[in-house]
């Protein structure tokens, strides 16, 4: 079946499903494969359940014609993805890189939709299924879409440009993030430098932040540059601490605003100016973009404020590599906070660095004084401190669970796959 025709289909069924389990009777089921499940055995299912039709690469499971086969599922979603794309003729805002992305997204999303009918993506699907996903939910309606790209390793970001097509976009940053995949701080700049270098081929604008030297060095060539920092630009922002809470005085031509966001941490002062300019730019007013700034509550556990008996939590736990743990740290330490403790989970994807950067996080911590420190996770054991350790965060909220601290002020952080919630979990059950 040609896209053209599988478009018509698509049209007529816009709701696109890969899991069964929330199948909805009229939409379209693609049957996606994963490391340990083929989606062509759940095609029928899909079908009883009340899907339109069901996208297999498997003729043996087309029962009728319901069923379309196609030779690669995952290639005709992101396919039907990108022809979907070229029939909105409207800004398409790409944002990758290390840290910062979702929250980002999220408010230049929120910022946007303030005068625009905006699609974003939702929550973190912001990889090789989660692009095409993000646009096949755009509908007619539409005036503005925001894209989250995730990557870890090269090429990646590229693929990504070629569903998406992005006429505007951004990078965060570039870290010490996936390092495994990428192969050092060079390969993180190479591989999200990969949007600038779609944006740059296509005369594209790039919206960037002066205060990181290195994105002015990967925007070269670029003639369409939105600048905005904290000394240069032309949106420029001072970020302002209460505590352990951002304030951002922003100011532009003709206006000086005070923006208080419900985030902590002076490194969230970037995403927010991100938002602010994006804003500008497409002509939001700022009043607008200061009510739909504050208005904003993050969660997933990212830079969360969270009371719990007679202790202050810093939830920081979604996502964690040596650039964000740095920043989260020295922030947290130089905050007006009694008591402070730090409940910090390993780092993941460090490959061959793993040691070394779980010895200079160690080493970092141990630059300031803290009520107390947990380590969680095998990262961790061959380190040299002195601090209390635990092979697992299960294990960690068992015992702290024992014996709960209290008026402290504690800093929750590590990659997701150290489950860094679990200890909130335990200060909720006690």
């Amino acid at each position: 079946m040609q896209i053209e025709q599988l478009y018509e289909k698509y049209c007529a069924h816009p709701e696109v499903i890969t899991d069964t389990r929330k199948m909805k009777a009229g939409g379209m089921y693609f049957a996606l494969k994963g490391g340990n499940f083929d989606g062509n055995t759940f095609a029928a299912k899909a079908i009883d359940s009340g899907a339109a039709y069901a996208v297999i690469d498997d003729a043996q499971y087309a029962a009728d014609d319901r069923y379309i086969v196609v030779p690669n599922v995952l290639q005709t979603l992101q396919e039907l993805a990108r022809f979907h794309r070229r029939q909105c003729a409207v800004p398409v805002i790409a944002i990758t890189g290390s840290n910062g992305k979702t929250t980002t997204k999220e408010l230049v999303a929120a910022v946007l939709s303030a005068k625009f009918v905006t699609y974003a993506t939702e929550g973190n699907l912001n990889n090789h299924i989660g692009v095409p996903l993000t646009l096949l939910r755009v509908k007619k309606d539409v005036e503005m879409v925001v894209v989250e790209m995730g990557a870890n390793h090269q090429k990646e970001i590229a693929g990504y440009c070629k569903i998406a097509e992005p006429n505007y976009g951004l990078i965060t940053n570039c870290g010490k993030a996936h390092i495994e995949g990428f192969g050092g701080e060079e390969g993180v700049r190479k591989g999200k430098g990969e949007l600038f270098d779609y944006l740059r081929a296509n005369n594209a604008v790039v919206f960037r932040n002066t205060d990181l030297d290195y994105l002015s060095t990967m925007a070269i060539g670029i003639d369409n540059q939105v600048t905005y920092g904290t000394k240069e630009g032309k949106y420029t922002g001072v970020p302002l601490m209460d505590g352990v809470f951002l304030s951002v005085q922003v100011s532009t031509d003709n206006v000086t605003e005070k923006i208080n966001p419900r985030l902590v941490g002076v490194y969230n002062a970037a995403n927010v100016m991100t938002a602010v300019a994006v804003g500008l730019y497409f002509g939001v007013p700022m009043s607008q973009i200061k009510y739909a700034i504050e208005a904003y509550v993050p969660d997933n556990s990212r830079s969360q404020w969270v009371q719990k008996g007679s202790n202050k939590i810093i939830l920081d736990a979604y996502n964690a590599n040596p650039t964000s743990m740095k920043a989260a740290i020295e922030n947290f330490a130089a905050a007006d906070l009694k008591n402070k403790t730090l409940w910090i989970g390993a780092m993941k994807e460090m490959g061959d660095a793993v040691q070394a950067e779980h010895q200079a996080l160690v080493d970092l911590i141990g630059g300031y004084t803290w009520k107390q420190v947990v380590l969680v996770g095998e990262e961790f054991m061959s380190t040299k401190h002195d601090y209390v350790w635990y092979a697992d965060s299960k294990e960690a909220a068992s015992k702290i669970a024992q014996q709960m601290p209290e008026n402290s002020a504690i800093l929750i952080k590590g990659s997701r796959g150290s489950k860094m919630e679990l200890m909130v979990e335990a200060l909720e059950t006690s």
